[in-house]
């Protein structure tokens, strides 16, 4: 019987489909990625050793600068309502006078680092501007006119039968005169819990902490 020969069709194989989906992939994580934004406040923070990360939402941030400045950032990214109710507090309370566009912008503005007086200079800036103009800090030293406790007490009010947590952010080269003035404003407001933002580090050898980490990355 005749054999019927097959056509030999080619082995290769045509990538440039492949090679299109790779890139329309790449660029759309490239768009989609939100990277980390600079923070408004460089800080050398001391390292320890600690197994929980700490979640800053609802959280009242305080950071200590290596020239002892003291700035504050208040977070509710789930509900901005409470941002402008210490905003309103401060401004009944202390008689800033600012308007609802300024109370509007505390809302956004990175890091809050300046004097009551000084406020509404800050709030009447753009975006842009608010995070890259300089600021002398909070006054937190002089004992009777330490403004940290009227922020800390208008956060209370605004979270009141919520959660909140305090975040002391200093830098390895800030004066203890300054972290102390922190302390003191927490404490006139009866908060006596506080959480310390460290740069993690690894456990020692050996220690039970160590044989978690080990047993968790295997």
């Amino acid at each position: 019987m005749p054999h019927i020969k097959m056509a030999r069709k080619s082995t290769d194989t045509d990538m440039t489909p492949f090679v299109d989906i790779a890139f329309l992939i790449l660029s759309f994580f490239i768009m989609a990625t939100k990277f980390k934004p600079a923070e408004p406040v460089k800080v050398e923070t001391p390292n320890s050793v600690s197994s929980k990360m700490l979640k800053e939402e609802n959280a009242v941030l305080i950071t200590i600068d290596p020239d002892s400045k003291v700035y504050l950032n208040i977070s509710a990214p789930k509900d901005l309502a409470k941002l402008k109710s210490v905003i309103e507090g401060i401004n009944k309370t202390r008689n800033l006078g600012l308007t609802d566009a300024e109370m509007e912008s505390f809302k956004t503005v990175p890091i809050v680092g300046v004097p009551f007086t000084g406020l509404k200079q800050l709030l009447n800036l753009p975006l842009k501007q608010q995070e890259k103009v300089g600021q002398p800090g909070i006054p937190v030293l002089d004992t009777l006119n330490n403004e940290l406790v009227w922020w800390i007490d208008e956060a209370k009010k605004a979270f009141a039968g919520g959660k909140l947590i305090y975040l002391i952010k200093g830098d390895n080269n800030s004066k203890y005169p300054t972290f102390e003035a922190v302390i003191n404003a927490m404490r006139r407001n009866e908060e006596f819990k506080y959480n310390l933002i460290t740069s993690q580090e690894g456990a020692p050898e050996g220690t039970e902490l160590y044989k978690e980490q080990i047993q968790g990355r295997k």
